[in-house]
């Protein structure tokens, strides 16, 4: 009982009220002060499948709502003052959300009650479920995506933490995956994939956790599985149900699957680490021989033994923002006006300052964060030029660096898809550059990635060109469109006859191949009219603006001066966006 009030006789007006109720079609009761029902409208009725004259409200309303429905009654009846609540009212098939507004009526000498009307939420209630399940789960597999996985992690080890269990992280990449896309097509890919997934699930128990990360890379949240035994059997039971046949269409394709494996708390005590590092363990297994399984040791990575406590703050820097971007020109070699940015990335240390990237570059790249800061950078990068647009008020592109291992990544070309999907941002306004190296370790590979990056109508850059196999042939295989000098043939202009020639050679060289040439390291106004002379595009170098701060580089824009304030940093958000790419 909410009230000991009685219930006092209806007046004749009430009939009147509830034949107007029934004319308009609403869902409405009116109750008395304990929420028994003295009327319902048809459609009231309707949706009940009962007759509700004389019975409380609650008789018609969810268990799980219920508190919240006695807590709106007691509220109304002691203060008087109209209130809302959203539960779900059980019908004859089903449960139909509702948004109830209460008031009291009856008041000046009529009999007091309560009148409730409902407004359907039934489809409003889907359409928000439906959008939190798209940004939690992958939409191909339906598993749980890279944010509802790093969720899930975080709970495991909260449980780990009360229990005193350990559990594992295992990364399960597909072989061979990428010659299904490109010798049947992405929707047989595509099926190989479901059934992929399927499998793994079906493999795994209730309690596990299995994520699609991108591309053909699963991850496994395994609790309880720590010991070598155990993992030996999960992993066992992971690899040999992809090494079954798909029979897909009138394919039967023949593929399997390497393994890498984190333990908590053994390797990492946090789930952006223990992602990592099954990920370098993964990696590892691939490049060992696939179809096997590899737990992560300290080995894998194998930095200098100064550097193993700066790996282990990397993982922290990630997580508390500390990584940030830069900007530097590009600039036209005549006019001196802006034309796009090269972003680099920078590591603001609590204590020890500015990381140079020479130091956390190749231990990102070993331990396989490179692929998170590598995606996060893309997309921030491509967001940022749309604000630099806004204040230049003219088009301008943005160069991003890409690292061997991201563009050996089968997942890239799903991150720049993302990437540009995000930020709205055309191909042609965004320049990727690769070394000569990383295009030379697979020219095959590197030909079929280039090819379907020019597709998206990216434009590729060879960066330090000349100090790497420098292979000339290569420039008319590869959809190449820009040419960056090292500034290794910069530096000693216009004094040196030899790097004066190199230049003069590749400048000839990119005339007639049709290429954008872009000098680095321009420091002198003697090396810049050097360059102008012999018909350089474009210059990057500390002559015309050093790496600066996103707002800094919006006040060259804007006042075209490359004077440097404070910087205020692009930071890599410790938080994702549901939309965010998965690295």
């Amino acid at each position: 009982m909410l009230s000991s009030a009685p219930s006092l006789p209806l007046r004749a007006s009430h009939n009147e009220m509830d034949s107007l109720i029934e004319e308009a079609g609403d869902v409405v009761f009116r109750l008395n002060l304990q929420g028994v029902v003295l009327f319902a409208s048809k459609r009231a009725q309707t949706l009940a499948g009962l007759e509700l004259d004389g019975k409380p409200l609650a008789n018609v309303t969810s268990e799980t709502d219920l508190p919240a429905l006695k807590a709106a009654l007691t509220e109304l009846v002691q203060s008087a003052t109209a209130g809302c609540v959203e539960l779900r009212l059980k019908g004859e098939q089903n449960e139909v959300w509702f948004e109830l507004r209460l008031s009291v009526y009856g008041q000046g000498g009529a009999a007091p009650g309560i009148l409730v009307v409902g407004r359907d939420l039934t489809a409003q209630q889907a359409t928000e479920e439906r959008l939190r399940h798209m940004a939690t789960h992958d939409a191909l597999t339906e598993l749980p995506n890279r944010l509802l996985l790093s969720d899930r992690i975080r709970m495991t080890i909260a449980q780990a933490r009360r229990s005193g269990q350990g559990f594992s992280v295992a990364t399960v990449g597909i072989d061979g995956f990428k010659k299904v896309n490109d010798g049947l097509g992405h929707p047989v890919g595509d099926a190989v994939l479901r059934m992929a997934a399927a499998r793994l699930r079906k493999t795994l128990r209730d309690s596990d956790t299995l994520a699609r990360v991108g591309g053909d890379e699963f991850v496994a949240v395994l609790p309880g599985t720590a010991t070598e035994a155990q993992i030996k059997l999960v992993t066992g039971r992971l690899l040999a149900t992809l090494q079954a046949p798909f029979e897909i269409d009138s394919h039967t394709i023949y593929l399997g699957a390497s393994v890498g494996v984190s333990v908590y708390p053994q390797h990492a005590e946090d789930e952006v680490r223990l992602v990592a590092l099954a990920d370098a363990a993964m990696s590892r297994a691939k490049e060992t021989g696939k179809a096997r399984c590899v737990v992560y040791s300290a080995r894998l990575s194998g930095p200098p033994e100064h550097d193993i406590s700066l790996e282990a703050a990397m993982f922290q820097a990630v997580r508390e923002g500390e990584f940030m971007l830069y900007y530097q020109p590009i600039v036209d070699a005549r006019t001196r006006e802006i034309e796009g940015f090269e972003t680099l990335m920078r590591w603001k240390h609590p204590t020890l300052g500015m990381v140079p990237p020479v130091r956390f570059i190749p231990i990102a790249e070993t331990n396989g964060l490179i692929n998170l800061l590598g995606a996060w950078a893309l997309k921030a990068a491509c967001v940022q030029l749309k604000q630099f647009e806004e204040v230049a008020k003219r088009p301008l592109y943005i160069s991003v660096n890409i690292s061997p291992r991201q563009f050996r990544n089968d997942k890239f070309l799903d991150v720049l898809d993302d990437a540009m999907a995000f930020s709205g941002l055309p191909g042609e306004q965004l320049v990727l550059e690769i070394t000569e190296g990383t295009l030379m370790i697979d020219p095959a590979h590197a030909e079929t990635i280039l090819t379907r990056m020019a597709e998206r109508k990216a434009r590729i850059a060879i960066d330090d060109f000349g100090t790497g196999y420098s292979s000339l042939a290569y420039l008319k295989r590869f959809p190449i469109s820009v040419l960056k000098i090292d500034r290794a043939f910069i530096r000693d202009l216009p004094g040196s006859q030899k790097d004066g020639a190199i230049c003069n050679a590749v400048l000839d060289l990119a005339k007639h191949l049709d290429l954008s040439v872009v000098a680095e390291g321009v420091e002198t106004e003697e090396q810049l009219a050097h360059l102008q002379e012999r018909g350089c595009q474009y210059i990057q170098g500390y002559l015309t603006g050093k790496p600066m701060a996103a707002h800094v580089a919006m006040a060259a824009l804007r006042e075209r001066t490359y004077a440097n304030l404070v910087p205020q940093e692009t930071r890599l958000d410790s938080r994702p966006d549901p939309r965010q790419v998965q690295a």
